[in-house]
């Protein structure tokens, strides 16, 4: 029986050894991350605001960055209302007004329910359409982004050769 308890007093104190360590390398990484996003000024004090970024509203398409990427809003949507009751999104880009409006049409994938039923009019899960579409702008990003695309590592096309 005592060598049971030993047993069982030596496997507490290594778990809480392994979850002391395991704070505080999650508080040490947190900490650099917020610096790294923060820049000179401590925590403990207001940073003041960058200034607003520039949108662009040249509306001109941009190309994607990877498959399945939804397409960035090439134009400015300030003051549209997205709610339940309206979506200014769709005067335009809906599959009856493309026409008149020249927009794009939205992928026919949003007219399509989860279980797989086509609809006649969007889908209420791809209703709201800044929940994957956003609008594009002049900022830096506030951590340095390391993607790099299949063509810069040497992939080739299928038929290229």
């Amino acid at each position: 029986m005592r060598g049971q308890d030993r047993f069982r007093m030596k496997t507490r104190i290594l778990l809480a050894l392994i979850g002391a360590g395991a704070v505080f390398t999650i508080s040490t990484a947190l900490a650099q991350m917020g610096a790294e996003l923060r820049g000179d000024v401590p925590f403990t004090e207001s940073a003041p605001a960058d200034p607003l970024p520039k949108w662009t509203v040249d509306d001109i398409r941009k190309m994607r960055a990877y498959p399945d990427q939804p397409p960035v809003i090439p134009h400015s949507i300030e003051g549209y209302q997205l709610s339940v009751n309206s979506n200014r999104c769709l005067s335009c880009h809906k599959r009856e007004l493309t026409e008149g409006s020249g927009a794009p049409m939205i992928s026919v994938t949003h007219y399509i329910t989860r279980e797989g039923q086509m609809l006649a009019d969007v889908s209420p899960r791809r209703y709201f359409c800044t929940a994957c579409h956003v609008p594009q702008a002049t900022a830096a990003p506030p951590v340095k982004n390391t993607f790099r695309d299949m063509s810069e590592m040497g992939v080739e096309h299928a038929g290229d050769k």
